[in-house]
């Protein structure tokens, strides 16, 4: 299996929009990933996350987080983001779940 970085964008078998990976590096290399879906259209706010790059742009929704075994799914990569807007989505990822 190839290796899957966070901030890498794939397409993934069955899953009709492109996703962002981020979960980090050491639990990506267990085969599974945690991604979230990189819509088109819509509004930007604190859990939609604009991104925008040569070959992708979209609003990353936060919320929306998926796990899948990579291991059992054909996959693509297509782009990738830059360290300041994986900073900016892991940020917001990570406020889900705090706890104030």
């Amino acid at each position: 299996m190839k290796q899957i970085f966070q901030g890498d964008i794939l397409l993934i078998e069955d899953i009709n929009l492109p996703v962002l990976v981020v979960s980090k590096d050491f639990f990506n290399k267990s085969g599974e990933i945690i991604v979230c879906p990189i819509y088109k259209q819509g509004e930007p706010g604190p859990l939609h996350i604009e991104i925008q790059t040569m070959k992708t742009k979209g609003l990353v929704h936060c919320e929306k987080m998926k796990l899948f075994d990579m291991c059992i799914r054909g996959f693509s990569k297509i782009d990738r983001i830059g360290m300041d807007k994986i900073i900016d989505i892991s940020d917001a990822v990570q406020g889900i779940f705090d706890y104030v």
